[in-house]
């Protein structure tokens, strides 16, 4: 939610969101104050609540610096770094922040200055570094009694480990604000931190008081910034539960308030949400309307899952209104923001277990350092014995380089898992879309250059979506896994298979024909239809429809194979489904009414 590659804007509603977890409570008006102790803790208690008298005050300071005294003036440092970081200037604000933190007296302001620092890092996309600081602030936390700093520390570290998909920690860190914090606004933060925990991990529902409870805090506490967030949650899952109509009423009557406060992101966020009720709607104008806004309002530069969910609405709308060349141009606009998007969620997670696993390793480093100390002082008492004696604590010494090299191992052993577990899909098994893709370009270019043939498959299971709404998702994630293995049945060790989302899969076919890869088709086809249903499962019909490109019509670039095979499906679909279709048609086909929008 706050990411940022080289030379890229910062996320500002992510910023915005861990900015607004690193302030304290604002205060309600601005009295005349001349000592300058006083501005200094007035204006940062104003940050964000009144922004414009906090640069005034600012100014006031900066005009008086000469007066403070040095650990004055590096409060004064850390408010302009603070500044600097919410205007989006890290190259200004990053020194400043490890100025404070080396020269400062005051440990409170040292870890606040951390705490700031790690918004920095984050922004930077310097995933590794910022969860290595979280972990050191929250070893330092123990110590530190002023109550704001803890709020910040622990904030932080909720907002950040629940983006990096461990939600458990997030909850954890947003239930000790609130045992910390029951004043408004930690209420409200606290709040939302344990709603965005749900969100993020698919366990959130309007069902409960929850979400409700969280508006409530935040608006009471002046965070409109949060409340809004929360209702973008809410609506993403009215959409997804069929209550489009619900999801408008609640992203329509907060409109204006969202885009008064002029976050990008999250006008995108109310912008993407709003185009695929709309599109639910069947109202195709609107949808392309607030689809086209979420690319525009959003963040230049910048891969969200609102970005993509909006490109690839205007892909469908573009293919149902017969425009292909608009269509083709969305499509790889929506690959290219998918693919940034997703390798942004991995090299959070990944930096995540890094840190995880160098904080073990350090610990154990530092048991084996304990250990060879001790062993130290025993060969200076062994010295004085017999041989015999000296050849035990040779057989000691083996024993705990054995220990060691033992950890070492398994270790590296985990980082080895860690990372086959970012190319695969996490219900299925098979490849995740990302590493599809990057396993059938180089397949696909591996037969260019050998003058071999290839075939993409497109298959989408029909009417999953009844399924889920009718038998619940643990029932779907059922049927998924079952087609998975009908198809496995029949692959060889060099198709490539992967999970591209929902219920669509794809296989690669490198040395296939045309002819054999639509005979092979019909055999996974023919599979997954018979199926047999556990008591789990009781009859629940499975069956597929499967669209086939071929290297001779498409060419060998994938995103062409794609936009071909994905053609045929939708030729497989409008004939009645459970088929293998293969479209030969070089002009551009107007979809049936119902095709487009119902993949299920």
């Amino acid at each position: 939610m706050f990411s940022l590659g080289r030379q890229r804007r910062p996320c500002f509603a992510g910023l915005i969101l861990l900015v607004a977890m690193l302030v304290g409570t604002a205060v309600a008006a601005v009295p005349t104050i001349d000592d300058p102790a006083q501005l200094l803790k007035l204006a940062d208690s104003i940050k964000t609540s009144d922004h414009p008298e906090f640069l005034q005050l600012m100014g006031r300071l900066d005009g008086e610096a000469t007066k403070l005294s040095s650990q004055q003036q590096l409060y004064l440092r850390y408010l302009k770094a603070w500044e600097a970081g919410y205007q989006g200037d890290y190259e200004t604000a990053t020194p400043l922040l490890n100025a404070v933190i080396a020269e400062s007296m005051d440990a409170t302001l040292r870890f606040r200055a951390g705490t700031t620092l790690v918004n920095n890092l984050v922004i930077g996309s310097r995933y590794e570094d910022a969860f290595a600081r979280v972990s050191q602030l929250l070893d330092q936390l123990p110590q530190i009694v002023d109550t704001n700093a803890r709020i910040q520390a622990l904030g932080t570290a909720g907002f950040l480990y629940n983006e990096a998909g461990q939600y458990d920690l997030g909850q954890h860190y947003a239930s000790q604000m609130l045992s910390e914090n029951l004043n408004d606004e930690g209420s409200c933060k606290g709040r939302f931190l344990q709603a965005q925990s749900l969100y993020q991990s698919g366990k959130f529902t309007t069902l409960d008081k929850q979400p409700g409870d969280a508006i409530a805090a935040c608006n009471k506490a002046s965070e409109f910034i949060f409340a809004n967030t929360i209702r973008f949650y809410v609506a993403s899952f009215d959409i997804q539960h069929g209550h489009s109509s619900a999801a408008i009423k609640l992203l329509q009557e907060n409109y204006a308030d969202v885009r008064r406060i002029g976050y990008p992101e999250l006008i995108s966020d109310f912008d993407s949400s709003l185009a695929q009720a709309y599109w639910n709607e069947g109202d195709i104008a609107l949808a392309k309307q607030y689809a086209q806004a979420a690319v525009d309002d959003g963040v230049k530069h910048e891969f969200t899952k609102s970005l993509t969910s909006a490109y690839e609405l205007l892909y469908l709308i573009a293919k149902k209104q017969g425009d292909l060349d608009a269509a083709l141009i969305y499509h790889e606009k929506y690959m290219a923001a998918d693919k940034g998007y997703l390798n942004d969620v991995s090299a959070k997670a990944l930096a995540f277990q890094t840190v995880r696993q160098q904080v073990v390793a350090k610990k154990l480093q530092i048991d084996a350092l304990n250990k060879q100390n001790q062993i130290l002082q025993l060969q200076q008492s062994l010295d004085k014995k017999a041989s015999e004696t000296s050849r035990l604590y040779i057989l000691l010494l083996l024993v705990v380089l054995a220990f060691i090299a033992f950890w070492t191992y398994r270790i590296k052993r985990s980082q080895l898992r860690f990372m086959k577990l970012a190319r695969r899909d996490g219900l299925t098994g098979i490849f995740n879309r990302q590493h599809f893709v990057s396993s059938a370009e180089l397949q696909l270019q591996y037969c260019k250059k050998s003058g071999r043939q290839a075939c993409l498959v497109l298959i989408d299971l029909d009417h999953f979506k009844v399924v889920n709404d009718t038998h619940g998702h643990a029932v779907g994630d059922r049927v998924l896994k079952r087609a998975v293995e009908a198809c496995e049945q029949h692959l060889r060790s060099t198709d490539i298979f992967g999970r591209l989302g929902g219920e669509e899969f794809g296989i690669v076919l490198p040395e296939c024909t045309l002819d054999q890869a639509v005979n092979r088709a019909e055999q996974i086809r023919v599979a997954i239809a018979t199926a047999v249903t556990d008591d789990d499962m009781p009859g629940i019909p499975i069956s597929a429809s499967f669209g086939v490109a071929t290297i001779a019509r498409s060419g060998y670039e994938l995103r062409q194979l794609l936009i071909h095979a994905d053609d045929g499906l939708y030729l497989a679909k409008r004939e009645g489904r459970n088929r293998v279709s293969v479209c030969y048609d070089t002009q551009p086909r107007q979809r049936v009414a119902g095709v487009a929008t119902d993949r299920a």
